[in-house]
């Protein structure tokens, strides 16, 4: 308990770190030059100061050099730092003649070593390949001292350990730096991309359930106002001759419309976001209610005469891509086919869940009807490809008239 608490009172002062951190990183994005003006500022008064107090005059080879010269190497060696982030590189090169006429005059002066700032900056923006030109660069000016002055500062082997020494840890604190950065960046874009995959697959699954709902929409509202048409138009012509049929036919016409009623409702029911004070919603058609389909469809003054081998024993969405497909294929009859016609259904039921179901009629036949309004016969062949069926859907062939829709689904897979 008590590691978990001082775990949890360390976690203020690291976000607020955290978030210090990332005001500054941001002004300095928006601001680069501010920062870098400090950052030279305070090495070149730093060169300045040991310029104006003479401590160069401690280390140095020869004493006795013009203030002059001195001032000019001390703002050589640090004036270019302001370019370190930038072009480090060339600002390396522009610090590199005065490096070497320190080391040839003999002043020593220690703001020399800021060439080792500029190497951090070219190991941390630049390609590997260019500290090979860096090193040469610090390298030389070691060279002109152990030339021209031999071993006043130590023996030789001591200073170019040393100097070399100094270089490999600049460049491997940089490659941290980079490495961490860059680990950083992946994080980042992996970051991105998920987000944008999840709004992709948001948008996907969206518009999958817009088809969805629309595909339902379309087979529910196109098949009862198919069968309402039909009963208002027998109810019509039965009106002036029979008004008890003509009656019946308006009883047939609410009950068509209460069915259609309650099934959009329970569609949009599934919309709703009020999970908790939802109703319990009923189920999606099935099997159990083809009779009282194919009744409706009768009722609206098709004939239609239902075959059916075998033992019912398929789960519940496949249940209900049947029933879609006989509903459409009727619904597409009802519209289609014209007086007189008559309807047909095969069903039959396989082992392990498979099933065949035909449909047909004796209409007009002709082109695809369904196809104008882009939902019936796409809808069909979508539902069935769920469940990896087919399912043609065509003129019947001469000398037979009218259409046939053909389905089959293999059995279920093993779970």
């Amino acid at each position: 308990m008590e590691s978990g608490t001082e775990e949890r009172a360390a976690e203020p002062l690291t976000e607020y770190v955290q978030r210090v951190n990332r005001r500054v990183r941001a002004f300095d994005r928006r601001r680069p030059l501010v920062w870098d003006l400090h950052v030279t500022g305070f090495w070149v008064a730093a060169a300045l100061i040991d310029w104006a107090g003479g401590g160069w005059r401690s280390v140095a080879h020869d004493p006795g050099l013009p203030d002059g010269l001195v001032l000019a190497l001390s703002l050589g060696l640090s004036v270019p730092l302001l370019r370190r982030r930038r072009h480090p590189l060339a600002a390396l090169a522009v610090m590199a003649p005065f490096a070497v006429a320190n080391a040839w005059t003999g002043a020593a002066l220690q703001v020399a070593l800021l060439q080792l700032l500029l190497l951090f900056h070219i190991t941390l923006r630049l390609p590997l390949r260019t500290l090979w030109w860096a090193a040469a660069l610090m390298t030389a000016p070691l060279c002109v001292t152990l030339v021209r002055h031999g071993d006043d500062a130590g023996p030789w082997n001591q200073q170019l350990g040393s100097h070399l020494m100094a270089m490999g840890v600049a460049a491997l604190i940089a490659v941290t730096v980079r490495t961490r950065r860059n680990y950083t960046e992946v994080l980042e874009d992996r970051a991105r991309r998920l987000e944008i995959e999840r709004d992709q697959q948001a948008r996907l699954a969206a518009a999958a359930e817009r088809a969805r709902i629309a595909r339902e929409m379309h087979d529910i509202i196109g098949h009862n106002l198919s069968v309402i048409t039909g009963l208002a138009d027998g109810g019509r012509y039965a009106a002036a001759k029979s008004p008890q049929r003509a009656a019946q036919a308006l009883d047939a016409i609410g009950t068509t419309s209460r069915q259609a009623l309650g099934e959009l409702r329970r569609l949009l029911d599934v919309l709703r976001d009020e999970a908790k004070d939802a109703p319990e919603l009923a189920p999606q058609p099935a099997l159990a209610d083809l009779d009282r389909l194919v009744e409706g469809v009768r009722g609206a003054g098709l004939p239609v005469r239902t075959t059916v081998r075998g033992d019912a024993d398929l789960a519940p969405g496949r249940q209900l891509a049947l029933y879609r497909v006989v509903q459409e294929a009727l619904t597409n009859t009802l519209k289609h086919a014209g007086p007189d016609a008559t309807a047909e259904i095969d069903l039959s039921y396989g082992p392990g869940g498979a099933v065949t179901l035909t449909v047909t009629d004796t209409g007009r036949g002709g082109p695809a009807p369904a196809l104008s309004d882009g939902r019936g016969l796409p809808g069909m062949r979508e539902r069935t490809s769920l469940y990896g069926g087919t399912l043609e859907a065509g003129p019947r062939p001469r000398p037979d008239r009218g259409w046939r829709v053909h389905l089959h689904l293999p059995e279920e897979p093993p779970q």
